[in-house]
């Protein structure tokens, strides 16, 4: 962890932890923090922009049913749209846990165990995320 100077109150120094510094080098773990950083801001625009279309906009949420998708889905940009929330938010997310779990889990054998077993449900989930965008056919549910 990086160690900031902070004083007290009689202008004294204390040290304080003020959390994980950018990785040095140009190295994995140095891309890794620039993927964090600007997934995090895509990221932003995409959900904001979920929400406010499909739950603010028009008539709000109580227009959001099984039609709807049907019809937002036939268009290959609101599926994309919906993708990338997906893809961005999976990888940002198991990666954020990945970075958790360097810093808490000391033992090496259940640090690999836990990093697996995230690795491996994020993977899962994308597929099956990814199907589902990319493989929606409304005319082959009932109505």
């Amino acid at each position: 962890m990086a160690v900031g100077v902070r004083r007290d109150q009689t202008g004294g120094e204390l040290a304080a932890r003020v959390g994980r510094g950018r990785p040095g080098g140009r190295g994995l773990e140095f891309w890794w923090w620039v993927f964090m950083r600007v997934s995090g801001i895509i990221l932003l625009f995409l959900v904001v922009g979920h929400v406010l279309i499909m739950h603010v906009f028009g008539k709000g949420v109580d227009r959001v049913n099984f039609q709807f998708v049907a019809v937002r889905w036939q268009h290959p940009f609101w599926r994309t749209w919906d993708w990338l929330i997906l893809s961005l938010a999976i990888v940002h997310g198991i990666n954020g846990l990945r970075v958790i779990i360097l810093d808490y889990v000391r033992r090496p054998g259940v640090r690999i165990a836990v990093s697996w077993f995230f690795y491996i449900t994020g993977i899962v989930l994308f597929g099956l995320g990814s199907i589902v965008v990319f493989t929606f056919d409304p005319s082959k549910w009932p109505v």
